[in-house]
């Protein structure tokens, strides 16, 4: 015997890449990129943590275009780096993004050897705009125009991994979730920053923090 379910029942649709390539205008280039970058991410994912396993299903909202919508808050911008960048959420996707695009680049900041050869293979496997580099993010002296994170740290540790870069003139783009308010009351106990918070696109829980300006850090 069947039973009919109510249509208010019904679990949301999850975005496919249709959908992705709606909201974010991405080619059908970029697509089959992130195509394969999706199926390296689920058959690596099986052997080492780089996301949660439930996750993957609802990749093209919850990592792709969580990671994409940053480009339409810096259009402009061409040197990006993405500090513990993991998984590759947001550098890789930013890098699909902008391959092709001239004097674009990624760089990749990592300190785990294991997630800095699956992002590796990634790059050299799609031809991507990046660097790599198996380093702590505080001790690399790179120039940006641009530096994000994603799950990376709570604020107040994520300004200090990501200060060279904010002092050299980069903005911080830094993906948040609904915590976002303590986070920011902490940090503000530790740094002297600017920053404003911008709804996400992906989630309606989610934030990402604008960090205009990073000063002197407090005494605690």
């Amino acid at each position: 015997m069947s039973v009919a379910v109510p249509p208010e029942a019904n679990p949301a649709a999850l975005m496919d890449a249709a959908g992705f390539a709606a909201v974010s205008g991405a080619t059908a280039g970029q697509i089959a990129d992130l195509e394969r970058f999706r199926i390296l991410l689920a058959q690596r994912n099986e052997v080492m943590n780089l996301v949660g396993p439930a996750t993957l299903a609802d990749f093209w909202s919850r990592h792709a275009w969580d990671s994409a919508q940053l480009i339409k808050l810096a259009p402009e911008a061409r040197a990006w780096a993405d500090l513990g960048a993991g998984a590759g959420l947001p550098g890789l996707v930013l890098a699909i993004l902008g391959k092709g695009v001239l004097g674009f680049h990624v760089e990749l900041v990592e300190s785990m050897t294991k997630r800095c050869k699956f992002l590796g293979e990634v790059v050299e496997a799609l031809e991507l705009p990046a660097t790599v580099h198996n380093v702590r993010a505080e001790n690399l002296d790179l120039t940006v125009e641009i530096v994000t994170a994603r799950a990376c740290a709570p604020l107040h540790r994520l300004l200090g991994y990501a200060r060279p870069y904010l002092q050299g003139g980069a903005t911080g783009l830094f993906l948040k979730g609904q915590d976002v308010v303590s986070e920011m009351k902490e940090a503000a106990r530790c740094w002297e920053y600017e920053a404003d918070v911008v709804p996400s696109k992906s989630d309606p829980r989610g934030r990402i923090v604008r960090v205009k300006r990073l000063g002197r850090a407090r005494k605690v």
